[in-house]
């Protein structure tokens, strides 16, 4: 890590189907739905009126789509980084958290309580994504020292991320930040002296209100 700090602009991908229905997509390879396009539009009108230096992204389509329009209008080459990819939700994969509830209760109860120490059957293990998604934001801030960075990724790789910066419990990740929002941006900082967070969930359109 280097002595200047970096900004960097988290910003979850586009809508999908499944997330507009509330469905786990994790590592399924699920595509932007319209709105989704026209969130990565506006991200990309956020980006312009908020410079940034790079973009690097998730390796999963739906963060790559997502960037796509930021970086032709800033003329950048998105920077691929596989350890910003979204959790595997095993057997929680394509389903709303009500479907799985029916089908195993007890889990559901369990992970809704503590979503780290009762992960879906056949998951990640939220800890293991943690680590590899703020290992892959500190490598990210060592290459742009001082700059501003956007990353796009995902709603819970992104929600980990955030408590293991900010020395927040992971397993009470789901009720601190319980949402963030397709294409808001969340401010941090981060240099030698660890993470600090300047906003969160900001929506990129200017009309949109918290």
């Amino acid at each position: 890590m280097t002595a200047t700090p970096t900004t960097l602009l988290l910003a979850r991908h586009g809508q999908t189907v499944w997330h507009e229905e509330d469905r786990y997509a994790g590592v399924s390879d699920v595509p932007l739905s319209d709105e989704g396009r026209r969130q990565a539009e506006q991200l990309a009108q956020w980006a312009v009126r908020h410079p940034v230096d790079a973009i690097w992204t998730s390796t999963v389509s739906r963060a790559i789509e997502t960037a796509e329009p930021a970086c032709r209008a800033l003329g950048l080459v998105p920077l691929p980084e596989h350890d910003l990819r979204e959790c595997d939700f095993g057997a929680a994969e394509g389903c709303t958290l009500a479907e799985f509830a029916a089908e195993d209760p007890a889990w559901a109860e369990a992970y809704r309580a503590d979503p780290v120490i009762h992960a879906f059957p056949g998951a990640e293990d939220p800890r293991t994504a943690a680590a590899r998604g703020t290992a892959a934001l500190r490598r990210i801030a060592y290459c742009h020292p001082g700059q501003r960075v956007l990353v796009v990724g995902h709603g819970t790789v992104l929600r980990l991320v955030l408590c293991e910066l900010l020395s927040i419990p992971l397993g009470a990740y789901r009720r601190v930040l319980p949402h963030l929002r397709n294409v808001a941006v969340s401010e941090v900082q981060l240099g030698e002296e660890g993470g600090a967070l300047l906003s969160l969930n900001v929506p990129c359109a200017p009309d949109v209100s918290l």
